[in-house]
């Protein structure tokens, strides 16, 4: 990837001709061997580091003005720091072992047309001290840096968490295998959010025939022709979700032929509405000690108007009985899931609650209150928590 992304942007590739020793890391750009002169008077190099902003795979305008930079404050021939260029002196963790020590701010009138003349404006800034003292520095050393970078589940670069500065954080999300079981509301929008993290494999359930019903709950915007394929939920949402990265894998209605697949999974979602199969899938979670999250919702028509009630349930502790007894396996009653009333916002807040819930177990987010249980009331827009120990 770091190569095809050089060759296909003229600005990186004119770097490396011209014997700057670039690389990608982390979704950054990194222009080595950077010479520049400590508060000691001495001659040392660096690394100046920049975001990358990307249309498919190569550069696009750059997205801010600011850099970075790995090493010592630069400072000019005389020892003093470079007057009115740091903005930060605060290491800052980007990921895959970056840690830059400064943050760099000197903003053209017009911005950085494109990479090549940010980076060496930022050279020049910081290496003519240098030069001062011994005019053989040069960033232009013509080495050859071996791409160690590992590789990715996307398809293109992933920079929305470089541009934002989280990459450090995001790496918590490269967990194992995840599963999805049932794909029919809830859990083509659980997929979505999924899709879009690091997560090394992701295992969908359901043979049921993706229709036009189902198009008006789900993400995305399927075609007429493609609803006339009528594929199977996971062959239809693998294949959306395949445009943008590897590892999706599709399989059929979770049954005992194929359940033992979960035994290979860290973590499974569950957004069944038949109660045999829920039954089956946290049996054997249960047995394979696979933690999951299994969402529901109950939607009624009262009084010319829809009330209800999404829920996220959270099993880490197989132990825990009274989370396991709150799992219903018979909706029934004045939910009757033979109408199956679903609307595409609700079954997107109940997937985001239950992402949301994951990333906080995984430690994306800070996790305070540790709940198994949430309900959302819609007709008081009111989300509930229980610990149940």
């Amino acid at each position: 990837m770091s190569q095809l992304l050089i060759s296909r942007s003229p600005d990186l590739q004119r770097l490396q001709d011209e014997g700057y020793a670039i690389q990608i890391k982390s979704n950054h750009l990194l222009l080595n061997d950077v010479p520049y002169v400590t508060s000691n008077r001495e001659l040392a190099t660096g690394t100046l580091v920049s975001e990358l902003t990307l249309a498919g795979n190569a550069t696009a305008r750059p997205g801010t003005h600011v850099a970075m930079f790995v090493g010592e404050m630069p400072c000019n021939s005389a020892g003093h720091p470079l007057p009115r260029t740091a903005i930060s002196s605060e290491p800052q963790d980007l990921g895959d072992g970056l840690v830059i020590n400064h943050t760099f701010s000197r903003k053209p009138a017009e911005g950085y047309p494109d990479y090549y003349e940010k980076m060496i404006t930022y050279l020049a800034l910081i290496s003519a001290p240098a030069q001062t003292l011994d005019p053989s520095a040069t960033a232009r050393t013509f080495r050859v840096i071996e791409n160690t970078a590992p590789e990715s589940v996307f398809r293109y670069a992933e920079t929305a968490s470089s541009r934002a500065g989280i990459s450090a954080i995001t790496k918590k999300l490269q967990s194992g295998p995840v599963a999805i079981i049932g794909l029919g509301g809830t859990g083509g929008y659980i997929l979505d959010y999924l899709a879009k993290t690091p997560i090394k494999e992701i295992h969908l359930f359901d043979g049921d025939r993706f229709l036009q019903h189902n198009a008006f709950r789900a993400p995305g915007a399927p075609s007429l022709e493609t609803l006339g394929k009528a594929a199977t939920k996971s062959v239809y949402f693998g294949n959306v979700y395949s445009e943008m990265r590897h590892k999706i894998f599709a399989h059929d209605h979770l049954t005992e032929s194929n359940v033992d697949k979960l035994r290979e999974m860290e973590f499974a979602f569950i957004a069944v509405d038949q109660g045999d199969s829920r039954r089956l899938a946290v049996n054997k979670l249960d047995e394979f000690g696979v933690p999951f999250i299994d969402v529901g919702m109950g939607v009624l028509e009262e009084n010319g108007s829809l009330v209800g009630q999404l829920r996220v349930i959270v099993c880490t502790d197989h132990a825990n009985e009274q989370i396991r007894s709150r799992i219903p396996y018979q909706e029934g009653g004045a939910n009757d899931y033979s109408r199956n009333i679903q609307i595409a916002e609700l079954n997107a807040l109940n997937a985001a609650v239950a992402v949301i819930r994951w990333k906080r177990i995984v430690g994306f987010y800070t996790d305070l209150q540790k709940e198994n249980l949430s309900h959302y009331m819609i007709d008081g827009n009111c989300l509930i928590n229980e610990i149940l120990s």
